[in-house]
């Protein structure tokens, strides 16, 4: 038996695989103030369905997967630890001067943003590596242990080391670590070659300033879930959903928190694309995946999950850049737990705040006040009050109504109704925007793209933003109210490698990559019967960081084998990267060589018998109103036909408008939209017009 958590900011999603493959799907509401013990919440309703006791449950577990926030709230929040930056002298400014760039160049009453670690906390060592990897001057230990006095005297918690060009020779990087658990005992560190060996100072400093920061939290978190787990009654292995689209291991993880800022929408995209391909046999989808607080979107192109190193925490340029390989996925403040609210100038807005999982929605009973979307879709009928998760909890449609004329319909002067399809109108085109931005930064034209619906709030107006997008069609999954959680059960045990090393197409080094290449195999292969040991199935896959001449970023280009051995090799090399650089920037220069600056290996072992994602049978309840009056924008009032989503049979058409439930999610089908269910148990829908 497998379980899957993902720590939503509403609510803890919870998958459970039995021991013949099916899926069971639970929702609890999140704790805040201990996440852990929301999941232990959810294990104690996921029992009581399955009709046993937690321990009962637990004790058959052999691999718990965990999605967790916490480390990105860390950060927001800024209750990282106080860290401290070692530098090359010279080089104290790396997080100051960043990497240039301005949202607004000439507005100069918007003031830099902070560095992440502070100057003050920031010391400059003696040493000089040059770009080829030779000394220019040896580096000074009396320097370093100076340093390592003045952190202990200011009350360090974590070091990050950053010099320069330790990318490529890492020698003097690996003496301060020496030094620094010699005379910083206990104090955690990261080097910045060992975590992001890449040549690009600003974000290895970023990236290794970011993990060694979470070190010491997240080292006595994972501890503390491993132990309140076992304590629990589970015996089985404790996997952690990494931001790069895979797991690794609790104690891993924790020596290298990094991988866990994206660590729940990271999973998404990985349902979603089994999802294009399972019911529609495409290998390119939008994967939206809409949470109580947050709406995530995420891509799949040519049956690839893209990367980036571009991850922001907060905006772009005032927030903080990771500098690290994350899964591509662009967040806005639009969910189901969305504020609608009105500005002194009477516009309306939705979002970003959020009511969380506590207080909650006004329509939740718990102390919220402010109209969210949950509440315009209570008003305007799309939700039954008293099936919300399956009946577990009653709604208060009244409440819902007030707080949207409160402050909602009489600000604006129109109608509940009115006002409340109009908050689903503004939150529709916040998603629809955040979609168009990542997909059009990477050539895919949504028309031409499926979109995968996910989270318990996607059903409430996905056809609305598959219309605005001109998506051939939506797929809302029967799993689509747990979209990470699903993901992070059909996800492998992964781990990526780097090495920087510079060459041209038209002088390539066949030698020199040679020896790179093949250390980052070897380094796949020590994973494989390491971590991955016991797994049913591997793979390696390699990338090169490849640019034409004079250009100032890379593009990741896939290598078709584990080698460059030979002239038609690099033909191979060169024309993969034409055709991604026309893919993203639809243009390429077929007669200029490249230049490619980085390698990179993934590794990914299976660890689960099973393909896909079923729910096991559910029992249909009962329909309590076949029709329901329900409030479309262009129609009014009309009636609408009321479906259980698992009672459906395949291949049967149903017509908007309409409103298909189940105990997890609400699908809204809008007059002119038609839906069919597939047999893997999704509803395919064509969006049509209103």
């Amino acid at each position: 038996m497998r379980f899957a958590v993902d720590t939503g900011g509403t609510f803890t999603d919870l998958i459970v695989e039995d021991d013949d493959g099916n899926l069971h799907m639970f929702k609890s509401p999140t704790v805040p103030v201990d996440p852990i013990r929301g999941v232990l919440n959810a294990l104690a309703v996921a029992a009581e369905g399955l009709g046993t006791t937690r321990e009962a449950m637990l004790a058959k577990g052999d691999m718990f997967i965990y999605g967790t926030t916490h480390a990105i709230n860390a950060i927001i929040t800024g209750n990282a630890a106080k860290t401290a930056l070692l530098v090359t002298r010279g080089h104290r400014d790396i997080l100051t001067l960043r990497e240039g760039g301005r949202l607004e160049p000439f507005n100069f009453t918007v003031p830099y943003p902070d560095p992440y670690v502070p100057r003050a906390l920031t010391w400059e060592i003696e040493e000089r590596i040059l770009a080829d990897g030779a000394t220019l001057r040896q580096l000074d230990e009396a320097s370093v242990i100076e340093a390592c006095t003045e952190m202990r005297a200011a009350g360090v918690q974590a070091v990050a080391v950053c010099l320069l060009w330790s990318a490529v020779n890492p020698i003097h990087e690996l003496r301060i670590g020496e030094l620094l658990t010699e005379y910083l005992p206990g104090v955690p560190f990261t080097l910045s070659h060992q975590l992001n060996p890449i040549p690009r100072e600003f974000r290895r400093a970023a990236s290794a300033s970011i993990d060694a920061s979470l070190k010491p939290m997240m080292r006595a978190y994972m501890h503390t879930l491993v132990d309140r787990l076992a304590d629990a009654g589970f015996p089985g292995r404790v996997v952690v959903v990494t931001s790069q689209g895979g797991v690794m291991d609790a104690g891993d993880v924790a020596e290298a928190p990094i991988h866990l800022i994206n660590s729940g929408p990271s999973m998404a995209p990985v349902s979603g694309r089994y999802f294009a391909r399972t019911d529609e046999g495409t290998d390119t989808a939008i994967v939206a995946d809409t949470g109580g607080t947050t709406y995530d979107v995420s891509l799949v192109r040519r049956g690839r999950i893209p990367w980036s190193r571009e991850t922001w925490i907060g905006p772009r340029y005032r927030g903080t850049m990771t500098g690290f390989p994350s899964v591509d996925v662009k967040s806005v403040g639009a969910g189901g737990g969305s504020i609608a609210w009105v500005d002194d100038g009477g516009m309306l807005h939705v979002g970003p705040q959020s009511a969380g999982a506590v207080p909650g929605p006004v329509c939740y009973g718990r102390g919220g006040e402010l109209p969210t979307v949950t509440d315009a879709s209570l008003a305007l009928g799309y939700i039954d009050p008293d099936f919300f998760l399956g009946g577990t909890m009653k709604l208060d449609a009244a409440a819902s109504r007030q707080a949207i004329d409160h402050y909602v319909a009489k600000p604006l002067g129109v109608s509940i109704e009115e006002a409340a399809a109009a908050i689903i109108t503004i939150a529709t085109e916040n998603m629809v925007q955040a979609i168009s931005d990542i997909t059009i930064n990477q050539g895919i034209d949504p028309r031409h793209a499926v979109l995968i619906g996910g989270g318990g709030a996607a059903g409430l107006n996905s056809v609305l933003i598959a219309r605005r997008l001109e998506s051939p069609r939506l797929v809302i999954p029967q799993v689509g109210a747990t979209m990470s959680a699903a993901g992070a059960i059909m996800s492998d045990l992964t781990s990526q490698f780097h090495q920087t090393f510079f060459t041209r197409s038209d002088t390539f080094d066949f030698e020199g990559v040679a020896d790179v290449l093949g250390t980052l195999v070897e380094k796949c292969k020590e994973f494989i019967v390491g971590p991955g040991k016991d797994s049913l199935e591997q793979s390696i896959s390699l990338f090169a960081e490849a640019r034409y001449p004079e250009q100032v970023w890379e593009l990741e280009v896939p290598l078709q084998t584990l080698s460059v051995s030979s002239k038609a090799d690099v033909e191979q090399l060169v024309e993969g990267f034409h055709r991604a650089h026309e893919e993203v920037f639809a243009i390429r220069d077929a007669d200029s060589p490249i230049e490619i600056v980085g390698w990179s290996a993934t590794v990914a072992c299976r660890i689960r018998k099973q393909q896909g994602a079923t729910l096991a049978g559910a029992h249909a309840r009962p329909l309590g109103k076949p029709v329901r009056k329900a409030y479309f924008a262009g129609h009014g009032y009309v009636d609408s036909a009321v479906l259980r989503f698992e009672a459906l049979e395949p291949g049967i058409t149903v017509n908007g408008p309409a409103i298909i439930e189940s105990s997890f999610t609400t699908v809204v089908l809008n007059p002119g939209a038609t839906a069919e269910r597939r047999a893997s148990g999704s509803l395919s829908i064509v969006p049509g017009n209103a």
